[in-house]
């Protein structure tokens, strides 16, 4: 088969497109015959090589993507050939009422190899199914983030109806999910981005204020939006950039939630203000199989609908890489097996 490889960590000279051994499955996974597939900041990151992660070169990377069943393992019980499933890309002990809390937790695509390829194997567990009226793109780019914000602001943040939010980098991949859930939850909703593009997305899909942190403090704006209160939960996945910032936009007692530091993973805190205003820091990663089903019945049904960027042929996975990198529009890049484009 053809498939995305990168070779070794670095730039986006280190990947390429071309001939891989055809996966076989094992008793309980399924061959997929992958249709679209999106890339996150995750792949970004698993390119360039983190710390503690050692990965066997080439690597198949994508923690995004849909496709046909095309063959079962004896054990498989929940898919047969020809269903439509996307992957859910996170790998925890299903035993736990929640694996993401596994020690030896994963995701498929930055620990063990991905879904940017003309087929994958991949265990029915980490599957899920797709209504068959719903679009390649759209099955294929929207597991992973929506999952994530789901957890963040449902699950770990407990955000309730008439609650204040901030959503950083409101037409980015977390962003974007983040502010339509907030929206469906009931909150008020804060938003920023760098372009009157993106914020005018962010208003169109649930923004009720925004900010064009490239004009302004976001910290500023906020406080003077709030008439000196603050928000009550802030959507944090930037980092060391903006996390002095969302400290200071939070109200007394405020959640600040975190999946993520893309633009840094140690910035400088403030503990004054941390323990003065009684503020909670939560982690959140991935989530559950039943938050999955939650989120993604909304996604189906086109209650929350992701951002599409960009389709490109796997092929061209190096530009797919520098348009994340270079902050080049909004939404999530698509890529999709140059077969499936013949």
């Amino acid at each position: 088969m053809k498939a995305v490889k990168v070779t070794e960590h670095g730039d986006t000279d280190v990947i390429e497109y071309g001939e891989y051994p055809d996966p076989e499955i094992d008793r309980n996974e399924v061959l997929v015959d992958v249709k679209a597939a999106a890339l996150n900041h995750l792949d970004i990151w698993t390119r360039r090589g983190m710390p503690g992660i050692d990965l066997e070169m080439p690597h198949i990377p994508g923690s995004d993507g849909a496709g046909v069943v095309e063959e079962v393992g004896e054990d498989v019980t929940r898919f047969e050939e020809g269903d439509h499933v996307a992957l859910s890309a996170g790998v925890g002990d299903l035993r736990m009422d929640d694996p993401t809390l596994d020690p030896r937790y994963h995701i498929i695509g930055e620990h063990v190899t991905g879904i940017h390829s003309e087929y994958a194997a991949i265990s029915e567990d980490n599957l899920i199914p797709v209504p068959e009226h719903v679009d390649w793109a759209v099955a294929g780019s929207s597991c992973l983030v929506f999952q994530t914000a789901w957890r963040m602001l449902i699950d770990r943040a407990d955000l309730e109806a008439g609650e204040s939010v901030l959503v950083l980098g409101a037409s980015g991949g977390v962003g974007h999910a983040a502010l339509q859930i907030a929206d469906y939850a009931g909150a008020e909703v804060y938003a920023t981005g760098s372009t009157e593009e993106k914020l005018q997305y962010a208003e169109e899909h649930g923004a009720d204020h925004v900010c064009n942190y490239e004009e302004e403090n976001f910290a500023d704006w906020v406080r003077s939006e709030t008439g000196g209160r603050g928000v009550d939960v802030v959507v944090e996945h930037v980092g060391a950039p903006t996390w002095q910032d969302s400290l200071k936009s939070l109200t007394k007692g405020g959640r600040l939630v975190t999946c993520g530091g893309t633009g840094g993973g140690n910035p400088e805190t403030d503990i004054p203000r941390i323990f003065w205003n009684q503020l909670e820091i939560i982690g959140s990663t991935m989530a559950t199989p039943g938050q999955v089903d939650d989120v993604m019945e909304l996604v189906w049904d086109g209650t929350f609908e992701p951002a599409i960027r960009e389709e490109l042929p796997m092929s061209e996975s190096k530009r797919a890489h520098e348009i994340i990198e270079n902050r080049e529009g909004f939404g999530k890049v698509v890529v999709r097996p140059d077969s499936e484009l013949e």
